[in-house]
């Protein structure tokens, strides 16, 4: 004959592999923290402008680096025109809405500025901004 005794249930909730998860976790971003930097280095030039409302979607960003290289949204790597153009174009298609800004290097020669502006034209872009570090002059 089997006896019934009642079993208590334990009511303790191991913490340790949570605190794994977290320490896990705190590891991964650390580490990729400073990898979300906004694509190639530019120093911008400085002007007191009212920045854009956060309501809209974000921009599509063409940055031009101090050597005239050009460069798509975060990417680091450089693009040629002719692809940025076409990259451009198949993203305003898709959403014509969409602002599209230029980053221009404050040391870069204000004609490839001009040029990357000029191809976004040709691109179907209707308004091109310029970024500028904010200033409180």
């Amino acid at each position: 004959m089997r006896k019934h005794t009642k079993r208590r249930l334990v009511s303790e909730i191991n913490i340790v592999p949570y605190v794994d998860v977290m320490l896990v976790l705190l590891v991964i971003f650390m580490v990729t923290a400073p990898l979300l930097t906004q694509g190639v280095q530019v120093h911008l030039p400085q002007a007191k402008a009212e920045p854009l409302p956060q309501d809209q979607k974000p921009p599509i960003v063409v940055s031009v680096d101090a050597s005239g290289h050009l460069f798509l949204d975060q990417s680091k790597e450089s693009i040629q025109p002719g692809d940025l153009a076409i990259k451009v174009a198949a993203s305003i298609q898709v959403d014509p809405t969409r602002s599209v800004l230029v980053r221009g290097d404050k040391n870069v020669d204000y004609g490839k500025v001009m040029n990357a502006m000029v191809l976004l034209k040709r691109a179907g872009v209707s308004k091109v901004g310029l970024m500028t570090e904010h200033t409180e002059e």
